[in-house]
């Protein structure tokens, strides 16, 4: 089964925090599970960064270097993405989970994520 990361669920993955649930945890550990990150992603943990919200300890490009080690695919915002995404109901009003949520839906994958609005939406997701 092919998975994408919500960015919290990414920077917990990295951060060894406990927020993250075992459930996520034992698929982003799973060697026969493909997981991905969206450009998207990493273009919000980008903007955070630049404006103090999120401070990268060891710098943006390692951090970046880090997502890719950890085996993670990177998925580029395609022209379908986009499309479906501009026909989602505002449950959820962040242009980023939107994107996220856009990404699954074209290329059939399930979203890890804890995120309640995610959840709302006609989507796979696990948490």
């Amino acid at each position: 089964m092919d998975y994408i990361l919500d960015t919290h669920v990414l920077l917990w993955f990295l951060q060894d925090d406990e927020k993250l649930s075992e459930t996520a945890l034992n698929i982003i550990l799973d060697k026969n599970s493909e997981k991905y990150v969206s450009m998207a992603s990493l273009w919000e943990i980008s903007i955070k960064n630049r404006i103090g919200k999120l401070p990268i300890k060891d710098g943006l490009i390692n951090f970046f270097d880090e997502v890719e080690a950890n085996g993670f695919g990177l998925l580029s915002i395609d022209r379908r993405c986009i499309e479906i995404y501009n026909k989602l109901p505002l449950i959820h009003r962040d242009p980023f989970d939107g994107m996220i949520v856009g990404t699954a839906i074209f290329k059939n994958m399930t979203i890890i994520t804890a995120d309640e609005n995610i959840q709302k939406y006609n989507v796979n997701w696990v948490y």
